[in-house]
């Protein structure tokens, strides 16, 4: 059985006096341990999935099934429950609270499933330092470079030790190096732990550290590759 696998998933949304259907009938499947790139330009739905593939947002109509469960029409509190068991997030803007250290940031998604606080704490700082942050705990994100703040929202992301990391453009704000840089860590979390990375991007660079490569456009899947030629492997 898949790990995630959706089935033509739709998404409308209100725009003035009709709807805006902005997925047209997505279907795919990732595997567990699979690494999976999304690609397309602005607008082509890829982010929409993403979404959808997070349990942020809902579909207007399909099925979506992760690890054996319809989760396409939970309630959010139910969807809140099934993201912090399941699902880490990485983002382009690091989204980390600014004047707060960086072994709290990472604290942050076991404060919503109770983790109680020396374990919190024990499980920030080891996360941290699989990432070479060991001597920047207690910095804040405006003391640390740009790529120092991903890596510690990639900390943030596998605290919870779910099995799925999603990352929406996790490279956009970074320079080639600290790119290659940040990739290799994903790479390493999906090789050497299994864990399942979906991740959007608009550069062939990063997609090219993936082993499927998924094309987006006009909220369609118009491609599905397997990548042979793979970066860093």
């Amino acid at each position: 059985m898949a790990l995630i696998e959706l089935t033509d998933i739709r998404k409308s949304y209100m725009m003035g006096e009709g709807d805006l259907e902005v997925l047209h009938g997505i279907s795919m499947k990732v595997e567990r341990g699979d690494f999976i790139a999304m690609m397309g330009p602005s607008g082509s739905g890829k982010s929409t999935t993403m979404n959808i593939l997070g349990c942020l947002d809902t579909p207007t109509s399909g099925d979506y099934v992760l690890d054996g469960r319809d989760v396409s029409s939970l309630d959010d509190d139910e969807l809140a429950s099934v993201r912090n068991s399941m699902i880490g997030f990485v983002f382009q803007g690091f989204n980390l609270l600014q004047r707060t250290s960086a072994i709290a940031n990472v604290e942050m998604p076991m404060l919503y499933s109770g983790t109680m606080s020396k374990e919190r704490h024990a499980r920030a700082k080891e996360a941290l330092e699989r990432m070479g942050l060991g001597d920047r705990m207690l910095h804040d994100p405006s003391q640390l470079s740009g790529g120092q703040q991903q890596r510690v929202a990639i900390a943030r992301g596998i605290v919870n030790r779910a099995p799925i990391l999603m990352a929406d453009e996790p490279t956009g704000n970074l320079d080639s190096k600290t790119s290659d840089e940040i990739m290799e860590l994903f790479r390493e979390l999906n090789e050497n732990e299994g864990m399942t990375i979906v991740l959007v991007t608009h550069e062939p660079e990063v997609a090219a550290y993936a082993r499927r490569i998924l094309h987006f456009r006009d909220g369609e899947i118009t491609s599905d590759e397997l990548n042979e030629n793979r970066r860093g492997w």
